[in-house]
């Protein structure tokens, strides 16, 4: 720690700065130490593309033999996306240097493992989401009636006063859509010829995260209408799938890195399917399956059709495997590992749910 005093016009100004050993954090290009000014620091610099090279070349110890490779790949996806989200399986995490010999190959292979894998979940998120759009519209319709009155009623929603300020804003976002909104045209069709919006016809224009909240706020009766379609699932369960699969589809989304994805403060529900697995427990708590990616492909079990699931299941397999043919630097068990998936996890049909 540094303390410097200075005068002017018999002004004294006393500044205490530190400089720390940089460590380089979620992908963003390396600059000098930081410099921490009474509590502030000082953002990383802006480095080009070839600077960001050099960097990882001379700084950091990972291989490119390629330079316009390297440079085209940061363009399309970003310093940040490719190389703070993908280089943890290559770099030691004590120096914050590349080893083994890992090269830019590696981490865009990787990258692009990632990237086909969110494209194959994104695809089956969508069925488990469109079915539960038309679930939720058709239990509500058939107990309160087609009119939108009917979804813009409190009384039509769960009665626990612990939720009303959710209702509440439920029911504004459902007032906006029907009232309002004048971005889809279905919309407006539907408010212009029959002066009414129909709540199957909302619930196209909520998010996921929206549907999820609103299936939540629903009377029991109403879910286990919901829920007689799953049949290997209760009320509460099914909720807890769906809220989990909402931060998983964000992820797929937004282009942010899946494999890897950890649920914070939530987490999948336990499952016979777990038990019967013989899933390793920590405590009383399962070691996968609660809040990672197997955690998402035994939702799909429970969620999906079947003949849908196995689908799935033979694409992720057929994914897992190109990927694990053409890289030398990942093994199956480190990769499994960072999905939390379990070594029999191909064995998960194997069991009646």
């Amino acid at each position: 720690m540094l303390t410097y005093a200075i005068l002017s016009r018999k002004l004294y100004l006393v500044i205490g700065f530190q400089i720390l050993e940089r460590t380089e954090t979620a992908g963003g290009p390396e600059g000098p130490p930081l410099i921490i000014l009474r509590g502030i620091t000082v953002s990383k610099p802006y480095l080009n593309y070839q600077q960001q090279i050099q960097k990882l070349v001379q700084d950091k110890g990972l291989i490119i033999t390629d330079y316009n490779f390297a440079e085209e790949n940061l363009k399309n996806i970003g310093y940040f996306s490719l190389i703070g989200g993908y280089k943890d399986p290559f770099i030691n995490p004590m120096t914050r240097k590349y080893e083994d010999n890992a090269t830019f190959e590696d981490l865009v292979r990787l990258y692009t493992f990632d990237e086909d894998l969110r494209n194959l979940t994104f695809k089956y998120l969508t069925k488990v989401e469109q079915k539960l759009r038309q679930l939720v519209s058709d239990s509500f319709c058939s107990q309160f009636g087609v009119q939108q009155s009917d979804y813009l009623s409190a009384t039509n929603y769960t009665s626990n006063t612990r939720y009303s300020n959710d209702v509440t804003k439920l029911i504004t976002i459902l007032d906006y859509h029907a009232n309002k909104n004048t971005d889809q045209e279905y919309l407006v069709y539907q408010r212009r010829v029959y002066q009414n919006v129909p709540l199957w016809v909302i619930t196209k224009a909520l998010t996921f995260g929206q549907l999820s909240k609103f299936y939540s706020l629903l009377q029991f009766r109403e879910q286990s209408i919901v829920c007689h379609a799953y049949k290997y699932l209760n009320e509460k369960n099914l909720g807890r799938y769906i809220h989990a699969l909402t931060y998983f589809r964000n992820v797929c989304a937004h282009n942010e890195r899946l494999y890897s994805h950890r649920l914070h403060q939530i987490d999948f529900p336990d499952s016979d399917l777990l038990r019967k697995m013989n899933i390793k427990k920590t405590g009383n708590k399962y070691n996968n399956g609660k809040q990672d990616y197997f955690g998402l492909v035994v939702a799909f079990r429970y969620l999906l059709p079947k003949s849908d699931f196995l689908e799935y299941k033979k694409s992720l397999k057929r994914l897992i495997d190109k990927y694990l043919q053409n890289n030398n630097r990942i093994s199956r068990d480190i990769l499994l590992n960072k999905m939390g998936m379990p070594d029999n996890w191909e064995r998960i049909t194997r069991y009646k749910l």
